[in-house]
């Protein structure tokens, strides 16, 4: 599809994602806008653009990346290329037959996190809730349930916060806090049938995809301060059903490997300051993991679970 065919008048739009606001010309379904018109001065700009097939002058290269400078050209077949500069711009060259709307799901979600990471943020790969200005982060890998428990909660009156990136910032007191990125939940279909009136389905993340946005019954648009973290993991032989605390040392390595792209993220900052980042948070928030079965019918155990030990905590 020609860019002159996407780049009509009007087709600017304006969103509030992770704290900042953004200027894009293409829809990004899911994101919440921003009130009023497109900011002139907009923090992070999305655009379309012929994108070169790789850059030239790459210090390094990965499967389906290359990083020049502060430049970051991220792949991904039949799809789009993507071009993350400076931690200010995102430019998109869609595939042929892909389309905006295809597109869109990237942007919010890969090259959204390197952006981020390029602004130096500390993002975690994982959703977050919140009660009464109090969140709770909950990490895993992939495919973990982290969507799902964050559904369950919500269906149990925590407030939503954020989805898949958990971009933490600092108030005015320099206490972490949790920047809401102004989506949605992402669940698959399989798994709503399991929820209450969280499930409010939406439509696809993408088409033919079969995972869908789900609207929470309540959701933040200020940054809540950030009080625990649960790193989910499956209970099985030799680890136990149950919550526990990590310790220090064994908190920041957690907190290392559970970053939005760890290996991408180790390319794009300083270790020191990544550790950095780590012990600073860790001096204010508790680390726990989250030992539970993958299985539909514990899920609202789990979740009654983790309410009684967040309550446990007074926060």
């Amino acid at each position: 599809m020609a860019l002159s065919e996407l780049e009509r008048p009007g087709a600017t739009y304006a969103y509030r994602i992770c704290g900042l606001d953004v200027a894009s010309a293409i829809e990004l379904p899911g994101a919440i806008p921003r009130a009023g018109d497109v900011p002139a001065g907009a923090e992070v700009e999305i655009r379309l653009a012929r994108l070169p097939e790789a850059l030239d002058d790459a210090a390094e290269r990965g499967p389906n990346w290359e990083l020049a400078g502060d430049r970051l050209l991220l792949r991904v077949p039949r799809l789009a290329r993507y071009l993350v500069t400076g931690g200010r711009r995102i430019e998109v060259e869609l595939a042929t037959g892909a389309t905006p709307r295809d597109a869109a799901a990237f942007v919010l979600g890969a090259t959204f996190g390197i952006l981020l990471h390029q602004r130096g943020a500390l993002v975690l790969h994982g959703a977050a809730v919140a009660r009464s200005g109090a969140a709770i982060a909950i990490c895993g890998r992939s495919g973990a349930g982290k969507s799902t428990l964050a559904a369950a909660l919500c269906d149990a009156g925590f407030d939503f916060v954020t989805d898949e990136l958990c971009a933490i910032g600092l108030d005015d007191a320099q206490r972490p806090v949790v920047e809401p990125d102004g989506r949605r939940l992402k669940l698959w279909r399989d798994t709503l049938g399991h929820l209450g009136p969280a499930a409010i389905q939406g439509p696809a993340v993408r088409d033919g995809f079969e995972k869908y946005f789900v609207a929470p019954p309540t959701a933040l648009s200020t940054a809540p301060r950030l009080a625990a973290i649960y790193v989910l993991r499956e209970s099985r032989p030799p680890l136990a059903d149950g919550i526990e605390p990590l310790a220090a040392p064994d908190a920041l390595r957690m907190l290392d490997f559970e970053a939005y792209r760890p290996s991408l993220r180790a390319k794009l900052g300083s270790r020191p300051a990544m550790l950095a980042q780590g012990a600073g948070l860790l001096r204010h928030v508790r680390v726990f993991r989250l030992a539970y079965p993958r299985d539909f019918e514990r899920l609202r155990a789990t979740a009654a679970s983790l309410i009684e030990h967040w309550a446990g905590l007074g926060e």
